[in-house]
This record gives C-alpha cells, structure tokens and sequence, in this order.
C-alpha cells in the first residue's frame, strides 16, 4: 500500500498542473476547476491498479479528465461561462500585467470553443506531443494537425474581435 501511495504522490505531482489548466479551459471556473481536478484524481487513484502501461500515464490520466469535464458540463448542462474569466480577471485586475491580461484574454477566447476544441487546444497549450493528443481525442494525426490549424484560427478571430473593442 506504501508504494500506490508513493506512486500516487509522484503521479499527482507531476500531472496536477496540467489537469487544473484542462479543467479550467473547460470550466472558466477556478472553484469549479478545482473539484474536477479532486475527482480526476480519485478517479485515478481508484484505477490506478487497472492502469495497463499501454500508453503513457499522463495520457491515461488525460483522458480520465476530459471524461470528468465532459460528465460534469452535461449533467450540469453547463457551458464554460465567457463572463467568470473577465470577473476574475476585474477582480484581480492590480495583479495582471499586460501579459496576463492576454493570457486571460486567451481563456476567455478558448471558453467560446466547443468542447473537443477545448481540450485539443489546452492539449497543444500544456505542449503535449501531437501523437499524444490525437491518442488521447481519438483522432488520426493528419486530421489533428488540420483540426488545430482550423482552431488556432478561430482563436485569432475571437481575439482580434475582442481586441477591436
């Protein structure tokens, strides 16, 4: 039990990053993030056994988060609210320098992409190797790159049109 436990602690460390920032692309919310992230976890800590070490860990943990995403904006029949990253971003508006700004500005553009854009682009922000994600969205590696390429340019214009106002 020791060694699942100091697996786990390992496994969490190293992943725990990118999986709040997946969560948080889908959710737009940092409280609501949080608890994703807790049940993706749990999810995996209570899987770690079945784990079969035919594909990478964080690939396998990926996919248990997008599902926990995908569950909790249908069940709840939500979508990622536009409106919570610019509150959070007035609230703490003395904290952000111009970068930070743009970053949400970012957050705010991914929040109006569907969901499978959602976690494709938070995917090549978190610079997953593209085999990885076109395992993790089940999708061939030609029709990745094409499909990124087509968000990146929905990105462009949701940020310029929020630029211009």
């Amino acid at each position: 039990m020791a060694d699942k436990d100091a697996a786990f602690r390992q496994i969490f460390e190293s992943n725990s990053k990118k999986i709040f920032r997946l969560c948080y692309g889908y959710t737009g919310d940092e409280d609501a993030a949080h608890d994703l992230l807790q049940e993706t976890f749990v999810k995996v800590w209570q899987n770690l056994d079945k784990f079969r070490n035919t594909a990478m860990i964080s690939t396998w943990i990926y996919r248990i988060a997008v599902n926990t995403c995908l569950t909790y904006l249908r069940s709840e029949k939500r979508q990622a609210k536009e409106e919570l990253t610019p509150q959070f971003a007035e609230s703490h508006k003395e904290e952000f320098s111009e970068k930070n700004e743009q970053v949400a500005l970012l957050y705010k553009c991914i929040a109006r992409l569907e969901e499978s854009e959602r976690i494709i682009i938070t995917m090549v922000l978190d610079e997953l190797p593209y085999p990885e994600i076109a395992d993790i969205s089940g999708i061939s590696e030609g029709n990745l790159r094409v499909k990124i390429h087509r968000i990146k340019q929905k990105l462009t214009d949701l940020y310029n049109q929020y630029e211009r106002l």
